[in-house]
Order: C-alpha cells, then sequence, then structure tokens
C-alpha cells in the first residue's frame, strides 16, 4: 500500500511539474525467434542535424577534451547517427551491441577539474562502448570500474548536455548507465527494457511498478512527459505480440516506437519548447541490419552493417542527411569518406 501511494504520488508530483521538455524514448522488443531488436526515437526542439556515420576497426581516438583526454583504439566498427554532429547519440556496431544516449537533466558526472582520471567528452560516451565492447556483460565489466570521468560542456543551443546512455545486445542483454549526484549508477539485466528521460531510472521503475495494476486497455497516461511516456510503452511493448517472421518483428518495432512519439509542430503556451520526434531508428541486432526513420521523410532506409566499410585502414564514411533528403532500401554505398566529427567540447 505504501508502495504504491508512493508511486501515485510520484506521478502527481511529476505530473503537474515544469519538467524539461527534451525527450526520447528507448525499447527494447524480443521476437519471436528469441532475437532483439532496439527502437529508439530521438526527440528534440529543433532538428539537430543528425548525420548517419561509420567508423572502422582501428581507429584511434581520444575522449575530445584536450590534455588529459583518455586514449583508445576501436576494438569494434560501427553505424552511428550523429548529434549536431558533436556526439554519437545512437548506433550499433559490427557485433551487435547497441548504443542509445538520451537526455536526462538529473545527470551529475561530479567535478572533472577535479578528478584525477582521464577524461572523456559526454558526446564520446557512445561511441566508447561501440568501439570497446561486443556485449553488454563485457561493457559492464569495464564501465563499473569508472576508467573515465566524463566532462560535458553546454550544447550549441545553450542546453546542459546531460544524458543516460542504454546498452543492449544480440542476447538480449540490457543496462542503463547514469550518474546521479557524482555517481555512476548501473541497472543490469534483461528486464530493462524501456528507457525515457527524467526522472531517474530507479523512480521510473517505481512509476512502471504502479500503472503494472492498472488496466491499460482501459486507461494510460497520455502526456508527452517522460514518465508517462515510460508508463505507456512499457505497457504497449508487454502487450505486443512475439513475431517470427523478421519483417513483422521490425514494423512492430516501428509501431511501438511511433506511438510513443511526439508529433511535429505542436505548441503550448505554458511550454513553449516541447521536444518533437525528428527521428527514429531500429536497431535488428540478428541481423546487424541499422533502420534510420525521419519524421521529415516519406520512406525507412537502413544500413546493413556487414556491407560498410568498417576493416582496419578504412576511413570513416558520412551519410549526409542536410537538407533532408528522400532516401529508401539499403543506403551503405551512399555513405562517401569524410572526416570524423570532433566531439563536444569546450
Amino acid at each position: 500500500m505504501k508502495k504504491a501511494l508512493f508511486s501515485l504520488c510520484l506521478i502527481s508530483a511529476f505530473a503537474f511539474s515544469g519538467l524539461s521538455a527534451k525527450a526520447c524514448t528507448r525499447i527494447l522488443y524480443e521476437t519471436g525467434t528469441k532475437s532483439y531488436q532496439i527502437g529508439r526515437s530521438m526527440d528534440w526542439m529543433v532538428d539537430p542535424g543528425t548525420d548517419l556515420w561509420s567508423f572502422p576497426k582501428g581507429m584511434a581516438r581520444d575522449g575530445g577534451v584536450g590534455q588529459g583526454s583518455i586514449k583508445w583504439t576501436a576494438k569494434h566498427g560501427s553505424v552511428i547517427s550523429s548529434f549536431y554532429n558533436l556526439a554519437t547519440v545512437d548506433g550499433m556496431n559490427d557485433a551487435g551491441l547497441v548504443a542509445n544516449v538520451l537526455y536526462l537533466v538529473e545527470a551529475d558526472y561530479g567535478d572533472a577539474a577535479k578528478s584525477k582520471k582521464p577524461k572523456l567528452s559526454i558526446g564520446a560516451w557512445g561511441q566508447y562502448a561501440l568501439d570497446n565492447f561486443g556485449s553488454v556483460v563485457e561493457a559492464v565489466a569495464a564501465l563499473q570500474k569508472e576508467p573515465f570521468v566524463l566532462v560535458a560542456p553546454d550544447l550549441p543551443d545553450g542546453n546542459k548536455a546531460g544524458a543516460h546512455l542504454s546498452l543492449a545486445d544480440a542476447s538480449g542483454d540490457s543496462a542503463i548507465f547514469e550518474y546521479l549526484g557524482g555517481k555512476l549508477v548501473i541497472h543490469h539485466g534483461a528486464q530493462y527494457r524501456v528507457m525515457t528521460n527524467s526522472p531517474s531510472f530507479d523512480q521510473q521503475l517505481a512509476i512502471e511498478s504502479y500503472w503494472k495494476d492498472v488496466d491499460g486497455e482501459k486507461f494510460l497516461p497520455g502526456t508527452a512527459r517522460s514518465a508517462d511516456r515510460f508508463a505507456r510503452v512499457s505497457w504497449n511493448l508487454n502487450a505486443a505480440a512475439k513475431e517470427k517472421d523478421p519483417r513483422l518483428a521490425t514494423a512492430t518495432t516501428f509501431s511501438l516506437i511511433r506511438a510513443i512519439s511526439v508529433p511535429l509542430s505542436i505548441s503550448d503556451k505554458e511550454h513553449p519548447n516541447i521536444a518533437s520526434t525528428i527521428w527514429r531508428t531500429v536497431s535488428d541486432t540478428a541481423a546487424k541490419r541499422y533502420y534510420f526513420e525521419s519524421a521529415y521523410s516519406p520512406s525507412i532506409f537502413w544500413v546493413d552493417v556487414d556491407k560498410l566499410k568498417l576493416e582496419p585502414g578504412a576511413k570513416p564514411m558520412k551519410l549526409d542527411l542536410s537538407g533532408k533528403p528522400i532516401l529508401s532500401g539499403e543506403v551503405s554505398v551512399k555513405f562517401a569518406e569524410a572526416e570524423a566529427f570532433k566531439f563536444l567540447a569546450k
């Protein structure tokens, strides 16, 4: 009873609060053949100028923040979606590991200036995981040792670069990484299939536990707020059929993530900065296929990871999405060599 009352109070608090409207959603869908697909929406107040990039194995990397940056050499090649071409916010590597970086206003990475650890730009967090790890277990084992301190300068639009990271792999394993009060918190397990934004993930789980006792066919919270989206998409995900046909499985994943998306150009006088869904992705970890859907385009396109040039010695390549081109089908041949973008720094 106390747990239910706590959850209800928490829901009410967020329903009437002035939380930031920056929003994204991530889901982990299990197919009828025990394979896994990860769907994700990117919601933002303006188009963040996303391009798709392919980064090869053997690529020399650093944390992007100058002196004291962590250095590494990529063990895996990847295809990723950029954010202002300053950050890797979404992608999948050649082992089928998927990284999704979502906004989190409560994020607190501690005082990087006082830390003696190597530094990593928040814009490189997702890329570090894709470059270095082939599974969630491997990533958790390494990242829980906190080999770096995150540096999070403001974004070009003046917003705080607060984020949390989700990882999933071809086995269906999942992990959520958050820095709260300067400390790393990891939720690791296949049961963690949904992530949105605020509040922190432990509070999201408390909200979800309340809604589990509500008949979702009769009522679910319907606003674009993070807590509502978490509860709504969790119910939908649990209710969705586990499709065996790969096409139906992908269609189901897209359907789930579309159902939680925020329409373009909506406005509210009390909340003028509502974030609309700019794009959606689906990562098929079995087929190693990365789907992309722009809210500005009438079609979906995809990239087969195995068709990209990811061998050591290959060059970074970009699929330029400026101008909002209408693309469809498999597009790996449309990537062109380009100098890799620099990660967010002061």
